[in-house]
């Protein structure tokens, strides 16, 4: 498999024969509305970073598909392509996490102000990539979706118990800051989606007491009130490519 970095423009990256770029000056995101794939375009909307979307559904036919697995043989969204890589030529990119960390060094943003400020980010983007990415998901599969029908409780109410000790941690740390690492920063930008999904696709909040975490509640209103997080939520669900 070729490496999605040693392509020279971003036609001649293979998921451009599926998805061609219209614009291919421009980042080339590929997501959907989910909590990973929003991290990323509400990271290019807060960052000012120009870039046109493609929908890439979670279905076998896009996300295992030949062009898409060229750009993330992992076939999970969000991926991206930067026609200006760090040399100045085209680098492809998957795992949202690496994503943020790639736009945030770009642009010199959203990862504080000091050497401290950065790994405080890091840290608390690791505790959503490690922690509440998958274990919220594992809640969504076995509360909300096909795992519901399991009749054994068991995998329920252990997801159910790790979605409310991370809460529980979450919350203790926003006790009387705004921001999980101290300022705004893609750490909030990979964090808050996945609050936001407990009661807003799961419909889980009660079970797991969501309305009891008040710093976690305050937070979700900050975030989603911000003009860059409320257009990156509605940009992939409303493409047609």
């Amino acid at each position: 498999m070729s490496n999605p970095q040693d392509y020279p423009t971003v036609a001649d990256y293979p998921i451009s024969q599926r998805w061609p770029a219209r614009q291919p000056e421009l980042i080339q995101l590929y997501s959907l509305g989910t909590p990973n794939g929003v991290k990323v375009s509400i990271a290019l909307e807060e960052l000012g970073l120009p870039y046109e979307a493609h929908r890439v559904t979670l279905a076998d036919e896009d996300v295992k598909s030949t062009e898409f697995l060229s750009l993330n043989p992992n076939n999970k969204i969000p991926a991206i392509i930067d026609p200006n890589g760090p040399e100045g030529t085209p680098i492809g990119l998957f795992e949202s996490g690496a994503i943020l960390v790639y736009l945030a060094e770009k642009t010199g943003k959203l990862m504080g102000r000091t050497a401290t400020d950065r790994i405080k980010v890091l840290q608390w983007l690791m505790f959503q990539m490690g922690g509440v990415g998958p274990m919220f998901g594992q809640l969504g599969f076995f509360f909300a979706y096909a795992g519901k029908e399991i009749e054994d409780p068991r995998p329920r109410e252990r997801y159910i118990n790790e979605a409310k000790r991370l809460l529980n941690v979450i919350n203790q740390q926003l006790e009387g800051q705004e921001w999980i690492a101290g300022e705004y920063s893609i750490a909030d930008i990979a964090i808050a989606p996945w609050l936001e999904t407990i009661a807003k696709f799961y419909k889980a909040g009660e079970v797991t007491g969501l309305a009891e975490y008040k710093n976690v509640m305050a937070y979700i209103e900050r975030f989603t009130d911000r003009p860059a997080v409320q257009r990156g939520w509605a940009v992939p669900p409303s493409l047609k490519s």
